[in-house]
């Protein structure tokens, strides 16, 4: 069946793609550059804080972002919660790291962190970090959780791999509720450099980690005030300082290219969250009382695909068939309960949650982006509902 309804679509156009080739024939320098430093500010202003750190996918930013807390000493009894409902890059880097993951199970309305468990864990475990993600572009419960930080005195990292542009009724953006955030710029995501990734800190010390942590574990991102210091501390010259490496770091760069293209998404990124929120309310308007899906107050979500939760199993495969035989693209949500897959019960005890499960079971996604009309999403709708 031809898919006339794909889940996602690219978010470069003609425009861009006219403009990256005219750039390509001034032979500009390809590698990490001065364009990087631009997105990188651009982006920073967008969310709100004060440094962003430009990388290759939104999977190495989760690994930069951990990675830039181990190294900085802020987990020191290893141990962290992370999120039964995610993406496994959401968890990797803790087992990578040698950290103790504690997996928690996921809220009912937003199908972020349940922080009644989450709160229980503290109680028991006093783990040093939390990982928490906004699920699927859908803001999650911001005031509690920043209550149960300044409680237990933790620290909170942020995953809105998925949630570019999603914000809490304050008016703050998704990616300023963690001491860091990610941020993937995918296909498929609300904004795409091909592949790309991004770190958000207000933490200067993090922020200098993340840098250095990026390329190699040498100092020639930091700036030249801290630079120099570091040299007269460890007695090194100017010969040896561009080659010197302090941390055991890794090579998680993009490209100017990637970097040229994330300049002009980033003057999308409002306009594509307001059409993504706008198609979401669509969808939730439409399929009330007929199926499950998550619930956001008064925030605002701005999700890569519209997740929605059948009464079971045999339910969402008769949608499911409907959704293939009109052409409409759909997929598991996310990738259900992670305390299920073979690389966590492979080292840990299967992990059982009543909502987690249900999304394992019973999720799937619908589309989501800036082209959907009203008159498609109706469509879609009704195809779900089997009118």
């Amino acid at each position: 069946m031809e898919i006339k309804y794909p889940l996602a679509k690219e978010t470069i156009n003609d425009e861009d793609v006219n403009a990256l080739c005219n750039w390509l024939k001034s032979y500009p320098r390809l590698t990490k550059g001065q364009l990087t430093w631009r997105v990188e500010d651009d982006w920073a202003k967008y969310i709100g804080t004060e440094y962003a750190v430009f990388n290759n996918s939104g999977s190495s930013a989760n690994l930069l972002m951990v990675a830039a807390a181990v190294q900085a000493g802020r987990i020191p009894n290893k141990k962290i919660v992370v999120p039964s409902v995610g993406w496994v890059t959401t968890i990797a880097p803790a087992i990578q790291l040698g950290l103790t993951p504690i997996m928690c199970g996921a809220d009912p309305d937003t199908f972020g962190l349940d922080l009644d468990q989450l709160e229980d864990i503290c109680e028991r475990e006093n783990p040093d970090a939390v990982i928490f993600v906004q699920v699927l572009g859908v803001p999650h419960h911001k005031e509690r959780i920043l209550a149960l930080k300044e409680k237990y005195g933790f620290m909170l990292l942020e995953d809105a791999c998925a949630a570019l542009g999603a914000s809490y009724s304050d008016g703050s953006m998704v990616g300023t509720v963690g001491d860091m955030s990610t941020f993937s710029f995918y296909f498929g995501h609300q904004l795409s450099t091909i592949e790309g990734g991004m770190v958000n800190t207000d933490d200067k010390e993090l922020y200098d980690m993340l840098l250095m942590l990026r390329s190699h574990g040498w100092a020639k991102d930091l700036d030249k005030e801290t630079y120099n210091k570091m040299m007269a501390e460890h007695g090194i010259d100017d010969f040896h300082s561009p080659f010197t490496f302090f941390i055991p770091g890794y090579n998680l760069r993009s490209t100017d290219l990637q970097a040229f293209l994330g300049i002009r998404q980033v003057k999308k990124a409002g306009w594509a969250a307001d059409e993504r929120n706008k198609n979401h309310r669509l969808y939730a308007e439409n399929l009330e009382g007929v199926v499950g899906f998550q619930r956001w107050g008064e925030n605002v979500p701005v999700s890569i695909s519209f997740g929605v939760l059948a009464d079971n199993t045999e339910h969402r495969k008769e949608i499911v068939t409907r959704l293939v035989e009109n052409g409409i693209e759909t997929r598991i949500f996310s990738a259900g309960n992670l305390g299920r897959h073979p690389f966590w019960t492979n080292l840990y005890p299967e992990f059982e949650d009543e909502v987690s499960d249900n999304i394992h079971a019973c999720g799937f996604f619908l589309p989501n982006y800036p082209e959907l009309t009203k008159e498609d999403i109706d469509f879609i709708c009704r195809v779900v509902k089997g009118t």
